[in-house]
């Protein structure tokens, strides 16, 4: 009987081995996970979970009872220790799982400091799962000091939930900017004045030098040569592809799990789905770290597993929520050259441009604009730039 194992129980697991069911995969079916608990949403760990307003069991993709009904092998808190791609099996240590097609989705990684400049002290945490914001929550109380290491979306999200329960907030960038890789100096400038009106002390073109305590962290020391007193820091420098195991299995890296178009990798039966997974898209290699993404791709691998030949249709699209503003992007903003600020008070977009081409588009609170950039770059599409500049112009017009 044929037999698909899918490593890594996240969104792209998750949407894998549910779209093999929901198709008609009638063969065995494994999901195997390293963390204790079913799949779940990650957005809002760093956002609602953390606040207190979701409880874990809303966090779940699904009951936990679907996998059994749907006759999924769900391993939860299991760790593979090895792939052998010749013999086609996954060794879990105590078992060794023979696969028809293999998925990797296993995700990413956290960039941590170093411990050379205090990274493994107590009281240092990353946002990547569940282990992480249960451990930092207790240390979210009123009156509380703390620094955040990092402008970039994930900082930024947990400055926003920092301050809205009442900590004092450091984010430290290393960069000229916040979100400067990511972002134009427009968005940049826009959520440097929202977190800063919200009493976070911003603190650009500044790194971490080192952190100091005896166990436990007490202080940071800034390259600036300025000391502050912490009760905790909070680490948002980046994430790495989660490519361990395949590459001790022989698969070709390129930014990631390099795939084709259809999501194999460069060993037959073997495939790879999620932010691990990078794809060719518009003439180059990409990998996109997004949960639209995630479930987008993994849910074709399924098809492609059972013999639809399909290509993966990339259609980049993200999120942020920070304080009472909701971002939404589309596009990738890559080689942009200029961007048009659409601003209409409470509604504000920055529009990206190469030339006279559409690329993408920051909405922040302005889903009209989100969605009609989405739907343009979408259809290869692009808008007059003084048309989006004028903020009383009919953007609806441009879909006609």
């Amino acid at each position: 009987m044929s037999h698909v194992v899918v490593i890594g129980a996240g969104q792209a697991g998750a949407s894998c081995v549910a779209k093999l069911r929901n198709a008609g995969f009638e063969g065995r079916v494994t999901l195997i996970g390293a963390e204790a608990v079913p799949p779940y949403q990650r957005p809002p760990l760093s956002k609602a979970y953390l606040m207190g307003d979701m409880p874990l069991e809303r966090m779940f993709l699904r009951p936990e009872a679907f996998y059994g009904e749907h006759d999924i092998d769900l391993r939860l808190g299991r760790v593979v220790r090895h792939v052998d791609t010749a013999a086609q099996t996954v060794d879990l240590g105590d078992e060794v799982l023979e696969y028809s097609d293999l998925v990797f989705a296993t995700g990413s990684v956290p960039h941590r400091l170093p411990a050379a400049i205090g990274g493994d002290l107590g009281d240092v945490f990353t946002v990547r799962d569940l282990a992480d914001v249960d451990g930092m929550a207790p240390r979210f109380r009123p009156g509380a000091s703390v620094l955040i290491v990092g402008g970039g979306y994930i900082g930024l999200e947990a400055a926003a939930v920092a301050s809205k329960l009442g900590l004092n907030v450091v984010l430290v960038e290393m960069a000229e900017r916040i979100l400067q890789r990511v972002a134009a100096p427009e968005t940049s400038a826009y959520f440097r004045q929202l977190h800063t009106g919200h009493g976070v002390d911003i603190r650009e073109r500044v790194g971490l030098a080192r952190l100091l305590g005896d166990g436990d962290v007490t202080s940071a020391e800034l390259t600036d040569g300025t000391t502050l007193e912490v009760d905790f820091v909070i680490v948002g420098v980046g994430i790495t592809p989660g490519t361990t195991l395949a590459s001790q299995a022989g698969i070709v890296l390129d930014n990631g799990i390099a795939t084709d178009a259809q999501g194999r990798t460069s060993v037959p039966h073997v495939w790879a789905a999620g932010d691990c997974a990078s794809f060719p898209y518009q003439g180059r290699r990409i990998r996109l770290e997004s949960v639209p993404n995630a479930i987008d791709q993994a849910e074709v691998v399924a098809e492609n597993i059972m013999g639809a030949g399909k290509d993966y249709i990339a259609r980049p699209w993200f999120w942020s929520d920070q304080f009472d503003v909701k971002l939404q992007i589309a596009g990738l903003n890559t080689e942009y050259d200029r961007v048009v600020t659409r601003d209409g008070g409470k509604a504000v977009s920055f529009w990206y441009y190469r030339g006279d081409r559409l690329l993408a588009v920051d909405a922040a609170n302005d889903p009209r604009g989100y969605m009609i950039g989405k739907r343009l770059i979408e259809a290869g599409k692009s808008a007059p730039p003084e048309l989006i500049a004028d903020p009383s112009s009919d953007l609806k017009a441009l879909l006609k």
